[in-house]
């Protein structure tokens, strides 16, 4: 049963890349995440970014830099310590965001159409339930009860 489910999550793998197919030029899917928890969370620091998508610091600084050339992101002084640098999405990363949100809602709706709303509600509280496992040293906090 587990090395079936262990199956199953490498595939969640070629799920993401073909979602990222449709990603616009110059956004990998390693900078939609960071957009997307920037969208999520609000500003923070490069370091609190790295923990939070359980990455090196040096890798995130990368796409960082990427994502302000391209002027996505705006990185401005700490208040709290002007040595550190907290980051924020532009108008444009946000527009960007928006339409990232759409075109990724639509890619999932296309390819889930022959699924009921109940089938698809399941599987979002199971991927909940799966990921609250997995938070706070195995001790489980997500939804207790599965969608009607």
């Amino acid at each position: 049963m587990y090395a079936e489910l262990m199956h199953q999550l490498g595939g969640i793998r070629g799920v993401r890349r073909e979602l990222g197919r449709d990603l616009p030029a110059g956004c990998s899917s390693a900078t939609a995440d960071i957009l997307v928890l920037l969208g999520r969370e609000g500003n923070m620091r490069v370091g609190r970014l790295a923990e939070l998508l359980a990455l090196d610091t040096s890798v995130i600084s990368r796409h960082v830099s990427h994502l302000d050339a391209m002027g996505w992101i705006d990185r401005r002084a700490d208040p709290a310590d002007r040595r550190s640098r907290i980051l924020g999405l532009t108008p444009e990363g946000r527009a960007l965001l928006a339409e990232l949100s759409d075109s990724t809602a639509q890619s999932l709706a296309r390819r889930l159409n022959g699924w009921s709303v109940e089938d698809v509600e399941r599987l979002i509280w199971l991927m909940a339930r799966l990921r609250a496992s997995f938070d706070g040293a195995g001790t489980e906090r997500g939804p207790q009860r599965p969608p009607s």
